[in-house]
This record gives structure tokens, sequence and C-alpha cells, in this order.
């Protein structure tokens, strides 16, 4: 069992990008659908398998579309993908979510690195790639989060999607 899991990140696009771990095998993929923005945050199954220590949901949906927008987890809760209250502290760098485990958390936001903390220790970290790397980030992920690495993978999307929209 490791201690880390680095997951590459293949697209630069906050709405559609790829993951894989470094032996190549893929993670996570997101996948937009149009007329009506839906995006899918998936985890790859086979993945999943090659990792015990993973929980939760398997998959998230964000939704872009006529109704107001929303953020779907595990097909049981629904979020406003907007920051929230709870989300966003004025003046501060960092967002913090609830898991659905009731625990929450924070991420820390850099221009080039996003740091996620549970109050105690640091459970993973986003860092932009080197230009001479042919992947476009890095997300390394303490044993510790693969209990809540869906979560973890969805509001690492929903910091990125805001930056891109500029919320």
């Amino acid at each position: 069992m490791s201690d880390t899991y680095v997951l590459l990140q293949y697209g630069a696009d906050a709405f559609n990008a790829r993951f894989q771990d470094l032996e190549g095998a893929r993670s996570f993929h997101r996948a937009s659908h149009n007329p009506n923005l839906i995006v899918k945050l998936s985890r790859e199954a086979v993945w999943s398998q090659h990792h015990p220590g993973t929980m939760g949901p398997d998959a998230a949906y964000f939704y872009f579309g006529a109704l107001p927008p929303f953020l779907l987890v595990g097909l049981r809760r629904r979020y406003p993908p907007t920051p929230t209250a709870g989300f966003i502290v004025e003046g501060s760098q960092s967002r913090y979510f609830t898991a659905q485990s009731g625990r929450d958390y924070k991420w820390k936001i850099t221009p080039q690195r996003m740091e996620l903390a549970d109050g105690r220790s640091t459970l993973a970290v986003w860092e932009l790639s080197a230009p001479t790397d042919e992947f476009d980030a890095r997300l390394t992920i303490k044993h510790a989060g693969l209990a809540i690495v869906t979560e973890i993978m969805t509001t690492l999307t929903i910091n990125r999607m805001s930056e891109s929209l500029g919320w």
C-alpha cells in the first residue's frame, strides 16, 4: 500500500480533462455535454479496484443549463456550484466544503497550486506542471484521501471551474 497516489492531469480546460496514474491507467475523466452544459466527473472502475481504500460515489454531475446551476454528487446531494457563504470566506484565498461524512475540509488556493487539508494534515496537493512536462498538472493524494477521492476531485473541479468562470 502506497502512502501517496499521483494522478497526472491531461487537458487544461476545467470543463474537460482526464486524469491517469503514473502507470498510465485512467483514474478520472470529465466529459461535457451540450446544449445544456452538463459536466460529468467519473471515477474509473478499474482504477478503483487497484486502490482498495477508494470509497464514496463513483461520479458527480455539474449542471449549467436552463435551471439554476447545481452540483449532484453520488446521485444523493444537490449543491449550487456557485460559491455559497459556507464555501468562501471573504478576503480568504481558501475554499471550504463539508464532505458527505459531515467533516469539514479546506482548499488553500494559490495561482500555481491548491492544497486540501482537514484541519490536521494535508490530504491532497494539485500543482500546475512545468512547461516541459507532457501533462498539465499533478495531483498527489495521501492514502487517507482515498476515502473521499471523488469529493476531492469534485471540489478540485469546482474550484478550477470557478476560477475559469471568474466566480
